[in-house]
């Protein structure tokens, strides 16, 4: 396994990181614990999890399966860096979600009792909320890394200019700031590239892209759907709106020899602002074949030819302005 910083800090993770949103809908609670087992015995120290995650409001049920599994103990929680999120609806009533100082500081107290532990790796805001001020999201989060019950903050779904307002108002607080920012990013949709991306390379914020296989489409759906395998329901609008660059690039992948979900994740691990993508195996097969995207060598007729059949963007506003 190769590992990281995280961003400008000094903590080194897995340059995979380890999606947990399945754990409890979709894969059973044995079951994850098998994949997080797996996961550690490859080297992946870097897992991702959200206090929403297992859809039942207020349960944080994937929190709670992997608390469970770090309770079997083997040095199981000081292996993990754990991120986890705060913002979405965990209760009925008005201050139960978003980022008020007052939901920060019981969303991250729930989030420690669920997941057994005393302190959080990284504290994400799962989104942007533009109706707290940021020195009140700055007094709860500073009070958070204070009392030792997070370490590092992190944003999820930011724009750009929101991750400068964020850490030009750390900055005035002498706080860290924001260490990382977790986006929407893959080859099909690289809006990022335009105003994210410059803002974390200036800001020293590493970026984690969640999905970065978009659902599974780069990952040679066209051939399993020759193959008699269905796609899921919502991304068959997706496959047949992309179908021509699909074709092409399941095509490229062949004459390279590389399965394409791997060359996926490795054109993204390349990038230096690119800290690590979240994968989100079903099975541990695709959990191990996974770590070949650390061995394919990008080279830049690579890259050109898949920019080729996904063009991407120049940073803003080169990118529509002379």
């Amino acid at each position: 396994m190769q590992y990281a910083n995280l961003g400008r800090t000094g903590l080194k993770v897995s340059r995979l990181c380890l999606g947990t949103m399945n754990f409890g809908p979709m894969t059973a609670e044995p079951d994850s614990y098998a994949v997080m087992d797996k996961a550690l015995d490859l080297g992946i120290n870097f897992f991702d999890t959200a206090n929403v995650y297992g859809w039942e409001k207020g349960e944080g049920i994937t929190e709670q399966i992997v608390g469970r599994w770090w309770d079997q103990g083997d040095g199981r929680r000081e292996k993990v860096v754990i991120a986890t999120k705060v913002y979405g609806d965990m209760g009925n009533w008005a201050n139960t979600s978003r980022l008020s100082a007052l939901h920060i500081r019981r969303a991250c107290e729930d989030s420690l009792r669920r997941l057994k532990t005393d302190y959080i790796d990284l504290y994400q805001m799962h989104h942007v909320w533009r109706e707290a001020p940021w020195d009140e999201i700055w007094q709860a989060m500073d009070l958070l890394v204070q009392q030792g019950k997070v370490l590092y903050i992190g944003s999820s779904n930011f724009a750009g200019w929101h991750i400068t307002q964020a850490n030009e108002a750390a900055k005035a607080r002498h706080s860290l700031g924001l260490v990382s920012e977790q986006s929407k990013y893959h080859l099909l949709c690289r809006d990022i590239e335009r105003e994210v991306i410059p803002a974390c390379e200036y800001y020293g914020l590493g970026i984690i892209p969640w999905s970065p296989l978009a659902s599974g489409i780069l990952g040679g759906a066209l051939q399993k759907i020759s193959e008699g395998r269905r796609s899921q329901e919502g991304n068959q609008k997706e496959i047949e709106k992309h179908r021509p660059a699909l074709e092409k690039w399941e095509a490229l992948c062949g004459e390279i020899g590389e399965k394409p979900a791997d060359v996926a994740l490795a054109w993204m691990i390349q990038k230096p602002v690119i800290t690590a993508p979240i994968i989100g195996p079903r099975t541990m097969e695709q959990l191990e074949s996974s770590l070949q995207a650390l061995e394919i060598t990008m080279t830049p007729e690579l890259n050109e030819k898949i920019d080729a059949i996904f063009p991407g963007y120049k940073t803003s506003p080169e990118d529509y302005a002379w």
